[in-house]
């Protein structure tokens, strides 16, 4: 049986969790988003004017490189700047929000991180980049904590300077596997990227579809592509029925992988996703109801992008704080980069109520004490050791909740309400009776 936690709706109704504080509670969290830092790319004339008063953070994601980019992580770090200073500040304190381009390369994570231990940043906050391997030694030695990293490198979920808020690939390829089971599935194909983090998926997945005896089919990608006719054959095979297609490619290529798939027409095979492969985005542009995404399965981090708790983040990206540029809220770099925030601002709160400094010291002291921080849009954070989950691979992995969606009248939904929990998938241990 598969443990859930909660509950949440799509607009308009209010969205809920069932937890043991009053739903009330939950929606006045959102209400009271701090929305406004003032922001400045790395190095830019903002730095001249940083005082000792000020708390320096930083937010990297690459740009201008292709299908890697997120520049809605930065755009929207610079906006959630400028909306917190407008409005007073952090406790009375202003924010200076750095942001980087770290181009997609390993010289450019690590040049973007150590811009950010130079400008002695109390945190860098959400953030891209596959170089964990380069980027997060730079901060440990600088003992800058990375709060809700998007989660694509392995580091991010050893390091114990890392503080995610979401279950990464692992968790999503995992919690795809079980909506599978769930929806009657006898055989799944995984198309995953032909890559070392690819074949950690495959495990996971196995895991995942092991307690029911579906037989998987590994399916290796490109990772760019502008035809995956062949790919999609291999995956549907006999196109039988009861057959399943689960994809974990880039948002790019997914898309390549779609109109494929449109060309190949199965009648028996049904198809899923994870969150970052397909989006909202997506769906609209192979076609909506009518393409090949209705009715597919997708695993998601977060509630979907129309629930109300997401009211905050349209709030401040609708705003003059968003100067004008387009920030998809759809956007699974987009939403992590928001609950970081939301982390940050609730760890410095309390260190202000407490009478205690806000820098990386004290923020990651907080962090790992065991307290939980409960922002509302996911269920409570705790990276304490207590929560550390039992892997040597990923010990950080601490939210393992997922939500199950899927595509209906052309727009992402959830399939079922609340969260479910795919820690035994992660840890190889037996489901839950």
């Amino acid at each position: 049986m598969t443990s859930r936690r909660g509950s949440f709706e799509a607009q308009p109704p209010i969205v809920a969790r069932r937890r043991r504080r009053p739903i009330a509670a939950a929606a006045t969290v959102v209400a009271l988003l701090p929305t406004l830092f003032t922001a400045s790319a790395c190095g830019g004339p903002a730095d001249a004017a940083t005082n000792d008063g000020d708390l320096t953070v930083m937010t990297w994601a690459p740009s201008g490189t292709g299908s890697a980019d997120r520049p809605g992580m930065t755009a929207l770090a610079e906006a959630i700047g400028r909306d917190v200073n407008a409005k007073g500040g952090l406790n009375g304190r202003r924010i200076h929000v750095l942001t980087c381009n770290e181009h997609n390369t390993a010289d450019g994570a690590t040049a973007c991180a150590q811009q950010a231990v130079d400008a002695k940043a109390v945190a860098v906050i959400g953030s891209y980049s596959q170089y964990g391997d380069r980027f997060m030694p730079v901060l440990e030695r600088a003992g800058i904590p990375l709060i809700g990293g998007y989660g694509i490198s392995q580091p991010e979920f050893s390091s114990p300077l890392s503080y995610p808020v979401a279950g990464g690939m692992p968790s999503l390829i995992g919690g795809s596997g079980r909506q599978l089971v769930e929806a009657g599935c006898k055989a799944v194909s995984l198309i995953r990227p032909d890559t070392p983090a690819g074949d950690n998926l495959l495990g996971y997945l196995a895991n995942a579809l092991k307690p029911a005896g579906i037989k998987l089919l590994d399916v290796k990608a490109p990772e760019q592509s502008s035809d995956y006719t062949q790919v999609i054959r291999k995956a549907v095979g006999k196109d039988e029925s009861g057959n399943c297609i689960t994809s974990a490619l880039a948002a790019e290529p997914t898309s390549n992988l779609l109109d494929a798939y449109r060309r190949v027409a199965p009648k028996n095979t049904r198809i899923a996703s994870v969150i970052g492969s397909v989006q909202q985005s997506v769906v609209d542009s192979t076609g909506g109801d009518s393409g090949p995404l209705a009715g597919a399965y997708v695993t998601g981090w977060y509630p979907p992008e129309s629930a109300r708790i997401w009211d905050g983040l349209r709030a401040v990206v609708r705003s003059d704080a968003a100067g004008g540029r387009s920030i998809d809220v759809a956007d699974p770099g987009v939403q992590t980069t928001w609950v970081a925030y939301e982390v940050f601002r609730q760890v410095s709160e309390r260190l202000n109520a407490a009478g205690r400094p806000v820098n990386a010291k004290t923020v990651t002291a907080l962090l790992d004490s065991g307290e939980q921080v409960d922002v509302g849009l996911t269920p409570p954070l705790n990276w304490g050791t207590t929560n550390m989950l039992p892997s040597t691979e990923s010990p950080r992995l601490v939210n393992t909740w997922v939500t199950y969606q899927v595509v209906k009248g052309g727009r992402m939904t959830l399939q079922q309400p609340g969260f479910v929990d795919v820690r035994w998938v992660l840890t190889g241990a037996k489901p839950p009776a």
